[in-house]
């Protein structure tokens, strides 16, 4: 079975499919970025994404199905401290808020796994997705150092 690192390096992305878009000097929606428009959609109670309590002996059946359905879910009862759920949240505001040269610094590369850029999934769409992301698999340091040459000690 090939490792992710492997896959990725057999399959790379264009540096293009890669950089998010700079939304601090776009004045108009990119015809990249221009997805149809839809027809509406309304909110019901089945069309919700589940919530699956960890405490329910049946939680990795739960699991599984929402993956299967719906590709995403939210998680209840998963005892992480409330404190460190802030942290991340604010370490992660502070990433986001940086300017973009200074996030291209950390930008994945072309047949890379971890850094900041597009979701891999971008390049199955005909058009990009809205938004940026910052892939970590191990130890953040390295990207840290070249996020905040003088503040990265944090991530030790």
């Amino acid at each position: 079975m090939s490792t992710l690192s492997e896959v990725y390096t057999q399959y790379p992305l264009k540096v293009d499919d890669i950089i998010p878009l700079d939304f601090d000097y776009v004045v108009t929606v990119p015809d990249s970025h221009a997805w149809p428009i839809s027809d509406g959609f309304e909110s019901n109670d089945w069309l919700s994404i589940p919530t699956i309590d960890l405490k329910d002996p049946d939680a990795a059946k739960l699991i599984g199905h929402a993956c299967e359905t719906w590709g995403v879910f939210q998680v209840v009862n998963h005892d992480i401290p409330l404190n460190l759920l802030d942290e991340v949240e604010s370490e992660a505001r502070q990433l986001f808020s940086l300017p973009t040269t200074q996030k291209l610094k950390a930008l994945r590369s072309p047949g890379g796994v971890t850094g900041y850029g597009l979701a891999r999934i971008s390049s199955f769409f005909n058009k990009f997705m809205w938004h940026e992301g910052f892939t970590i698999i191990g130890s953040p340091l390295y990207h840290a150092r070249e996020l905040w040459s003088n503040d990265y000690q944090k991530f030790w």
